[in-house]
């Protein structure tokens, strides 16, 4: 059993556009794993949540978002797989964009050569009614989440 020392927070921003797609993510990492989720990342030192999403989106993606609403905070444990000494909390919101277009995406997951040891991302656009489907998402937390998203799609209008 790992004993654990800190706290890791994570925000992450469910990005749809006007096609009701969201945006994910498909990353590859210094260890060499690959996963797919949703855009964000680690919260800085003196940052709050909504002024680090903003940042990882303008670092990610190249633009600007507006934050609508908060939709899911992570409510169990999961130790972090990089960290065995860190828990992770993930805070999700919902967000919207003028710029979306701008985002430079692929149709194909992990759209980039990369040798192992070298960190890589590529973007693409899921339909929300077939997000849990054809996706895959990877990470735990973003796993829960993609099933919230799933619920709201089959809700009668």
């Amino acid at each position: 059993m790992h004993v654990i020392k800190r706290f890791n927070v994570r925000v992450y921003g469910l990005l749809i556009n006007d096609r009701n797609q969201i945006l994910v993510a498909d990353e590859a990492f210094k260890n060499g794993t690959r996963a797919t989720k949703f855009p964000g990342g680690g919260l800085e030192l003196g940052e709050g949540l909504i002024d680090g999403l903003i940042r990882e989106f303008r670092e990610e993606c190249g633009i600007d978002i507006e934050v609508t609403e908060h939709f899911y905070t992570t409510d169990f444990f999961q130790p972090s797989f990089f960290d065995t000494e860190s828990q992770i909390i993930s805070v999700y919101y919902l967000c919207k964009s003028r710029e979306w277009q701008k985002i430079k995406t692929s149709t194909s997951k992990f759209d980039f050569d990369v040798e192992s040891g070298q960190e890589a991302e590529s973007f693409r656009w899921v339909s929300l009614y077939d997000i849990e489907d054809e996706d895959n998402i990877t990470l735990p937390i973003d796993v829960v989440v993609q099933k919230l998203m799933k619920k709201l799609t089959e809700m009668p209008y």
